[in-house]
């Protein structure tokens, strides 16, 4: 582990790290794709729809367990370069059995809540039936969801990207194997998308447990390493939070543009789930090249060493940026050609590809907004990577839709988020500035 993270080249390290997560991403994106392929294959609009808005809360599960991951991971990649294996090892039990707990809380408030949290998703007379459906699946299946997000990330931190990918891709084969048996030979439709999900999760948990038992080195699964003191815990959650915020945010400003567009029809709020679905191409490869690199980022900042720190940050903005730039070009010519592959719909193809030109445009931004925001929590400063997290699709997102969508109407919403990463990106440039390390 020392040797990749210390004596490795640059690239070598990167892309050893990196490259399993985005080949998870790309499985995960496989199976989004899929999915909204045999959802929109169903005919029904509502149900498109309904699924789309129960679809956030997911999005929020992923949030919460991020909290545990990416905030342990951080921790723990820091102490790894400090050399401080046995301090490291008992917040990786911390993390484990942290979000099992939590994935309680949120199924009872889920559960008992149904109801005005459906409203807030802005589901609508007809689309509620699908969306409850989708959400109350998913609700019961929350702490296998949050729970499996800290050992996927916690594994990287020993280097063991490798087997946090096998889990991830076992566990995204098996649900997109169940998809079609669930909606359409079960005949159980948005609740049959969610049960694929929460199944195929349980059995990815199992085999990142596996491999945290029985690979691992230096982490832990025994409850009895699980005690850490209140600095260390506020490390974790200092740092997992704001990098919580980044899904949380995402999940209200899908919900916020499904309220803005639900008064232009099921039609469009289902256009708009299948073009953000497709955005996710860019997404995936941007998420996973810059978490990939985090541990690494972690590790080189905890070790103090400046030089491999700036040249570690420097090719991640090179690879993110130019990976973006390219998928961006792609997607803007055959933006119709994409949302046909899951909806033939006049409408819908017309509506869908003018909201993935939108949304795709600024994403080269938003992959260096991100690669900020993942050094900000490398190196554990918490307030910049909470405001980057916090603005681009929370604070400035929603003020700006609700600035354009009175100004403009229907073009304002879905140029919104484009408008939105510009501004954003300015405000990590004013960040970065401020907040770039200083080593002594």
């Amino acid at each position: 582990m020392d040797e990749l993270f210390e004596h490795s080249s640059i690239k070598h390290a990167y892309f050893t790290l990196a490259l399993p997560v985005v080949l998870s991403m790309a499985v995960t994106l496989i199976y989004n794709m899929v999915d909204t392929f045999f959802v929109a294959k169903t005919g029904n609009p509502n149900l498109v729809a309904g699924v789309s808005q129960g679809a956030p809360i997911f999005t929020l599960m992923i949030a919460l367990g991020d909290i545990f991951g990416l905030g342990g991971s951080s921790v723990i990649s820091r102490l790894f370069g400090e050399h401080r294996d046995k301090l490291a090892r008992f917040v990786s039990g911390y993390c484990f059995y942290a979000p099992i707990v939590c994935g309680i809380i949120v199924t009872a408030i889920m559960v008992i809540f149904q109801t005005p949290i459906l409203h807030l998703l802005g589901a609508s007379p007809a689309t509620w039936k699908y969306a409850r459906e989708y959400y109350l699946v998913i609700a019961w299946g929350a702490t296998f969801i949050i729970f499996g997000l800290s050992p996927t990330n916690i594994l990287r931190t020993e280097g063991l990207a490798v087997q946090s990918m096998i889990a991830s891709i076992v566990g995204t084969g098996i649900n997109i194997i169940l998809n079609p048996i669930f909606i359409f030979t079960c005949g159980l439709g948005a609740a049959g998308s969610a049960l694929a999900t929460v199944t195929s999760t349980v059995i990815g948990d199992i085999l990142m447990i596996y491999y945290l038992r029985t690979k691992s080195k230096k982490l832990t699964t025994s409850i009895h390493e699980t005690k850490i003191n209140w600095k260390l815990q506020f490390e974790i959650y200092a740092i997992g939070i704001p990098a919580s915020v980044t899904n949380i945010m995402a999940t209200f400003a899908v919900a916020l543009t499904n309220r803005y567009l639900i008064v232009h029809g099921a039609d469009s709020v289902a256009a708009m789930g299948i073009a953000m679905k497709a955005n996710m191409i860019i997404n995936m490869v941007m998420i996973g090249f810059a978490f990939g690199a985090q541990p690494l980022i972690g590790y080189v900042y905890g070790a103090k060493d400046e030089k491999r720190f700036n040249k570690v940050v420097k090719f991640d903005i090179q690879v993110v940026a130019s990976l973006a730039f390219i998928l961006t070009i792609i997607l803007f010519i055959f933006a119709p050609h994409i949302i046909r592959i899951f909806m033939s719909d006049p409408k819908i193809v017309k509506e869908g590809a003018l909201m993935l030109r939108w949304l795709s445009i600024s994403t080269t931004l938003a992959g260096i907004i991100l690669v900020f925001t993942t050094m900000f929590q490398s190196m554990g400063k918490a307030t910049p990577a909470f405001w980057l997290s916090f603005c681009r699709q929370g604070l400035i997102f929603g003020v700006v839709i609700s600035i354009s969508a009175k100004l403009f109407g229907y073009t304002g919403i879905i140029a919104a988020q484009a408008i939105s990463d510009c501004l954003t990106f300015i405000l990590a440039l004013i960040f970065f500035y401020f907040y770039r390390p200083h080593f002594k």
